[in-house]
C-alpha cells in the first residue's frame, strides 16, 4: 500500500471516492435543510435552518418547524402544579408541628401561618413572572407523552456518529415554573421566616427552617428526575398517602377505642383539622383521577372521602395489639 505506483495507476478512482465522500459527508450536513428533521424533539424556526433545539416556549410540530405554543393550562396541568405547591406547603407544616422547640400554640400557629404566607406569595411571584409577564394566565405547551418530558434522553445521532442535541422544554412551562416555584420558597423563607421566628415564636422554629433548608433542594432534584413520571402519577400518589398518614395519624393518639376516637376528632382542634385536611386531600386525589370528566358520576365519588377515617374507627378494636394474645 505504500508503493507510490499505486496510486499512480489507480489515480482515478482514489479521486472518484474522494469525490464521493465530500458529497456524502455535504448532504449528512445538510439534510436538515432540506427534510424533516432527525428525532422527535428537533426543529427549526426557518426552512433553510439547520435542524436543533427550538427556542423556550416553542415546539416542534409534524413539519419539522418550531410552532410557539399558545395553550393554557389544562385543568390536570392546574391540578399537578397545585399539587408540586402542596407537597413543600405540607413538608412545612409538618416539620414546623414535629421539630418546633415549644409547647405554645400560638407560636406554633404563627409559623404555620408563616409558611403559608410564604407559599402563597411564591406561587403568585411565580405567575406573574411567567408567560405573558404580569397575568396569572400561563402560557404552556400542550403535554402528549411522558417522553415530552425527558428530551435529553431523544437526542438522534443521525449516520450513527455524531450526536444532535435537542434537549428543550417540550412541556413548557410545567418542569421549570415548580423549580422557580420552590427557588421562590427558599427565598422568601430565608428572608422573613427567622425573623417571624424569633419576634413572634421566641426563636422556637429554627429547626424547622433547617429542615426546609434540606427538602426544599431534595424538591428541585426530584422535579428535575421525575417529574414526568409524577406529572402521570400523582392522583395515585395523593390517595395512597392520604390513606397511609391517616391511619398513622389515627395509631398515634393515645385513646385506641372506637368513641374515644370520634370523641377526639369532634373536640380537639388539633386532630380535627388534621383529619379535615386528610378529607382535603382525599377530594383533591379523587378530582384529578377523575378530571370530572363525567361531573354527575364522578361528584358522587367524592361521598367516598370519610371512608378511611370510617373504616378505621370501625375496626380500630380488631387491631388493638392486646388481643394478639387471645388469638
Amino acid at each position: 500500500m505504500g508503493n507510490p505506483r499505486f496510486f499512480h495507476q489507480h489515480r482515478p478512482l482514489v479521486l472518484l471516492c474522494l469525490v464521493f465522500a465530500a458529497q456524502a459527508g455535504e448532504a449528512s450536513l445538510t439534510y436538515s435543510k432540506t427534510s424533516l428533521c432527525p428525532g422527535l424533539y428537533c426543529g427549526k424556526l426557518q426552512p433553510s435552518e439547520t435542524c436543533g433545539a427550538c427556542p423556550r416556549g416553542y415546539r416542534p410540530d409534524s413539519s419539522s418547524m418550531c410552532r410557539k405554543c399558545d395553550d393554557r393550562v389544562t385543568f390536570y396541568d392546574a391540578l399537578y402544579l397545585g399539587f408540586m405547591g402542596l407537597v413543600s406547603l405540607a413538608l412545612h407544616w409538618f416539620f414546623i408541628d414535629s421539630l418546633s422547640q415549644t409547647r405554645s400554640k400560638k407560636s406554633v400557629m404563627v409559623l404555620h401561618l408563616s409558611a403559608l404566607a410564604e407559599s402563597a406569595m411564591s406561587a403568585l411571584l411565580t405567575l406573574v413572572l411567567s408567560e405573558p409577564v404580569g397575568s396569572l394566565d400561563i402560557r404552556s405547551c400542550r403535554v402528549q407523552q411522558l417522553s415530552d418530558w425527558y428530551t435529553m434522553l431523544y437526542n438522534p445521532s443521525p449516520n450513527y456518529t455524531d450526536t444532535l442535541h435537542c434537549t428543550q422544554e417540550v412541556v413548557y412551562p410545567l418542569y421549570t415554573i415548580v423549580m422557580i416555584y420552590y427557588a421562590f420558597s427558599l427565598v422568601l423563607m430565608m428572608m422573613f421566616r427567622p425573623l417571624i421566628s424569633y419576634h413572634l415564636a421566641d426563636g422556637r422554629g429554627t429547626r424547622s427552617i433547617y429542615a426546609a433548608l434540606y427538602f426544599l433542594p431534595i424538591l428541585i432534584i426530584t422535579q428535575a428526575v421525575f417529574g414526568g413520571l409524577i406529572y402521570y402519577s400523582f392522583p395515585y400518589i395523593i390517595l395512597v398517602v392520604s390513606v397511609v398518614t391517616n391511619a398513622v395519624h389515627f395509631a398515634s393518639m393515645e385513646e385506641g377505642s372506637m368513641c374515644q376516637l370520634v370523641k377526639l376528632c369532634v373536640t380537639n382542634p388539633r386532630h380535627a383539622m388534621i383529619l379535615f385536611g386528610h378529607w382535603l386531600l382525599h377530594a383533591y386525589g379523587i378530582i384529578a383521577l377523575t378530571r370530572m370528566e363525567s361531573p354527575n358520576f364522578h361528584a358522587s365519588l367524592l361521598a367516598l372521602i370519610p371512608f378511611p377515617a370510617i373504616f378505621y374507627i370501625l375496626t380500630v378494636s380488631f387491631t388493638d395489639p392486646e388481643n394478639l394474645d387471645s388469638v
